[in-house]
């Protein structure tokens, strides 16, 4: 309560994260929000060939129902990107807690353990560090294709994305949460719980962990960004979701096709709700730092 209290108070002097959060806030009510009072744009119900290509309502021949215009399909940009905005949060909100939980727990195991396990488990992670988190998931992303075969379910794709992005993420967890557990081992209140004969995963769960969240939760959150980047960039390359499920990535892959003709609105909202969220949650990330950070805080 004391640091949510404090973290909250230093918003005051952060107007920059402060606008950050509310963007972010926004962003995710525009996603959840939109789609419960409007049809899936991506079935034949939100599609309408006739309105195909509409541009935005400023333009000529823009229409009042389209206010940002149109794609091939008819679908509604404003619609289509709220159901692509909550594909692509998802994915990335699931990817970094897949990350957090495979490297917390490998993380914790090697700097309390320490010896052999943890020289095993960071030799590991430096021979994944030598791979791009996006080129790693591509490699996972297309074994599971070839195991599943390329008629796979849009919830299977969704679920393989996922995993891919999130198997690419653990490292940098686990590192941070080692590095953490070898100094708040050898602090007296461990030796005290010791002394009181507490076993070990109750030594590390419940006064370790607490003391090590600090500099994960700053990870989590700029590793949001960068797993809803991946995706993107998975679906513009047309390995990740498919055209035919909403993301955001799909949708800048499908106005990519139109940019040469001129329906330059197709790809080009889709790109600015990414970089507004993605720019956001960075500057939170920052912020999170900032605020978690002896040094800097001191300075403050």
């Amino acid at each position: 309560m004391i640091v949510a209290r404090s973290l909250f108070s230093t918003f005051r002097s952060a107007p920059g994260a402060t606008l950050a959060t509310l963007a972010i806030a926004a962003l995710f009510a525009y996603a959840f929000l939109v789609p419960l009072f409007t049809a899936d744009p991506f079935q034949l119900a939100g599609m309408s060939i006739m309105d195909s290509f509409t541009p935005p309502l400023w333009m000529d021949g823009g229409n009042p129902a389209f206010p940002l215009g149109a794609d091939d399909q008819g679908r509604n940009i404003i619609t289509a990107m709220a159901y692509g905005l909550r594909t692509s949060i998802v994915v990335g909100v699931s990817a970094v807690l897949i990350g957090l939980v495979l490297g917390g727990a490998l993380g914790l195991l090697a700097g309390f353990v320490g010896g052999r396990t943890d020289a095993v488990i960071m030799r590991i992670a430096d021979v994944q560090l030598a791979y791009p988190a996006l080129l790693l998931a591509m490699v996972i992303d297309g074994i599971a294709t070839a195991v599943v075969g390329r008629e796979r379910s849009a919830t299977l794709a969704i679920a393989i994305v996922i995993f891919a992005i999130g198997i690419a993420f653990w490292v940098q967890f686990a590192r941070t949460i080692r590095s953490s557990v070898l100094v708040e081992r050898d602090q007296d209140y461990v030796a005290a719980a010791q002394i009181t004969g507490r076993s070990k995963l109750a030594i590390v769960m419940w006064h370790i962990l607490p003391n090590v969240m600090a500099p994960v939760l700053v990870i989590a959150t700029i590793n949001l960004g960068i797993a809803i980047i991946t995706e993107a960039t998975l679906s513009f390359l047309g390995i990740g979701i498919p055209l035919t499920h909403p993301s955001l990535g799909a949708l800048i892959r499908n106005g990519n096709a139109f940019l040469q003709s001129g329906e330059w609105w197709i790809s080009a909202w889709p790109c600015l709700v990414l970089v507004v969220l993605v720019i956001a949650v960075n500057v939170l990330g920052d912020h999170l730092r900032d605020h978690f950070n002896p040094k800097l805080r001191g300075r403050s």
